[in-house]
């Protein structure tokens, strides 16, 4: 490697805390779909910063607000609204359908979000909190025991004790660990598509009899819709592709674009009337800067299309890639512009790798799954520069059979 990224390379491992590993390259700017290193190299950014670069780069809608309100008022603290935190807000329960009486928080991240979902689920007097194995919900202490990868939680256990996790999409389990919990139960939270897990959608009949098992129990139904929010599945939410309505569902990643934000939204008077004053707060959480944001987003989304859109892509790219016929690619699981690629074998870190080294961004989300998660205005042309790069990408991996194009 060569040229500048070497030389920030050494200075980010010489000043920032090594959590993350060393980085892959350090970017410079971008414009739509595209991003730049600072050695000029331009890539077609496939990631979209992991499902938070709604608009792409340098939108300029997002431009425009974000520079009209930094102009006007960055913060205020929560003793005070603004006047984009009440119409993001309003938008939010607007496109949820959200019944009367439904109301929003406002976080700076979704851990935050989550943070929110659990003490609104401790609010219902009991303890008992079902999750699901594969489930990423954050990395704070809280949220953390939410999450299932062992290897997250271990070293910083104990975590908040009564979490269970049950196999995901298994109606059997979730109803044996409904019952086994009684009425300890508080809540059932879950990811209608789980991200981090692989990109793996949950079945509409899953998503609903969590909805009549949290019923009969008199608890709480929480969707994580963190990644898979704002349009991004095809839907404003995922869970509305199963006809289900949840007490409450967190957001954050796309909801503004790329400033940090994070939502937990209550559906109802008896949900929202849980938290009450001085019972949760943040200094930052609904700044006017990010809701700004947020509402350019979110009516960008809205005005062009960027729903539907992202169905039509994301069907598009599915088709694309299964009609290549390769021997190595197994299925393309999500939906709308959430997508996995899944391989038959673990080379999934590999093929990321050469992604990179041919322009392109994307994730190997689990050993065998390519995350694709690009911005909703990509359009069809671009894709296809993806799709016919990837025999190459797939070139000699694999069995003899496997790797053949």
């Amino acid at each position: 490697m060569s040229g500048h990224v070497p030389q920030w390379l050494d200075r980010y491992a010489g000043s920032l805390l090594p959590v993350f590993g060393v980085p892959q390259t350090v970017l410079s700017h971008g414009q739509g779909c595209y991003v730049v290193d600072v050695d000029g190299k331009r890539y077609l950014d496939l990631l979209g910063g992991i499902a938070v670069n709604t608009l792409g780069h340098g939108h300029p809608a997002l431009v425009e607000a974000v520079t009209t309100q930094a102009s006007a008022l960055l913060h205020v603290s929560n003793f005070f609204t603004s006047q984009a935190q009440v119409e993001l807000a309003e938008a939010l329960l607007r496109h949820s359908n959200a019944p009367a009486g439904s109301a929003v928080f406002f976080a700076n991240s979704g851990t935050e979000a989550i943070e929110a979902a659990i003490k609104l689920t401790r609010r219902t007097g009991r303890s008992r909190i079902i999750a699901a194995r594969g489930s990423f919900h954050g990395r704070s202490t809280g949220a953390l025991a939410l999450t299932w990868k062992p290897a997250y939680r271990e070293p910083f256990e104990p975590l908040i004790p009564d979490v269970v996790h049950v196999p995901y999409d298994d109606p059997d389990a979730l109803q044996a660990a409904v019952a086994d919990a009684g009425d300890r139960l508080a809540a059932v939270i879950l990811e209608p598509i789980q991200g981090e897990g692989g990109v793996i959608p949950a079945s509409p009949a899953y998503l609903r009899l969590a909805r009549e098992l949290t019923t009969a129990a008199g608890a709480l139904l929480v969707f994580d819709e963190i990644q898979s929010g704002i349009g991004r599945t095809g839907d404003w939410f995922a869970f509305q592709d199963a006809d289900v309505v949840p007490d409450a569902f967190t957001l954050a990643k796309g909801l503004a674009g790329g400033v940090p934000i994070g939502a937990l939204v209550t559906v109802g008077s008896a949900v929202t009337g849980l938290l009450t004053p001085g019972q949760h707060g943040s200094t930052f959480g609904g700044n006017p800067l990010a809701c700004a944001a947020g509402l350019a987003t979110v009516r960008t989304v809205e005005s062009d299309g960027l729903v539907a859109h992202a169905r039509d892509m994301g069907d598009h790219l599915a088709s694309a890639v299964l009609a290549l016929h390769h021997p190595l690619v197994e299925q393309v699981r999500g939906r709308g512009l959430l997508r996995a690629i899944v391989l038959r074998e673990e080379v999934a870190a590999t093929v990321a790798s050469r992604a990179l080294e041919a322009g392109f961004l994307v994730n190997a989300v689990a050993p065998q799954a390519i995350r694709l998660a690009p911005p909703l205005i990509i359009e069809a042309h671009e894709l296809d520069t993806f799709v016919a790069a990837l025999p190459e990408l797939l070139a000699g991996l694999g069995t003899p059979a496997q790797s053949a194009t």
